[in-house]
């Protein structure tokens, strides 16, 4: 059983991918442990970060938060914290797992293709870079 748990959360297909795995940590979690659920943003590019307005880009940042808000409801933890990062995915999925003091990381992973065939490119990094114990789910 583990005491902190970092689930990296894709917004994809209405978040059923993400949930199934919070439903597979609320499993493997110890009484009293935490669930940290982590969503890495794509940086804007600056050419493009000039034709949006800021509003838009806030507004899409509350809809994110509003997301893993209705998703931490499928947390059964005795704490849920949300992180919402910038950036490059698998760099701040193990900055955020490093920052909990976790000690298990779930991530998804697509099905894979050419470039990615056995598992997907973020969480290929994750499982490659990681310190400690990463859980990949399809």
């Amino acid at each position: 059983m583990y005491k902190s748990i970092v689930v990296a959360v894709a917004l994809f297909n209405k978040g059923a991918t993400s949930r199934a795995l919070i439903q597979k940590a609320n499993k493997l979690l110890d009484a009293g442990g935490s669930i940290t659920l982590v969503h890495v943003l794509d940086e804007v590019p600056a050419y493009l970060a000039a034709a949006v307005a800021r509003e838009q880009l806030l507004e899409h940042r509350k809809a994110i938060r509003e997301q893993l808000d209705s998703l931490a409801s499928v947390a059964k933890a005795k704490t849920v914290d949300i992180d919402i990062r910038g950036g490059r995915p698998s760099e701040n999925i193990l900055a955020c797992a490093q920052d909990c003091n976790a000690d298990l990381i779930m991530v998804a992973s697509h099905k894979p293709g050419m470039s990615d065939y056995f598992i997907g490119s973020t969480a290929s990094r994750v499982v490659r870079h990681s310190q400690i114990s990463v859980l990949v789910s399809r």
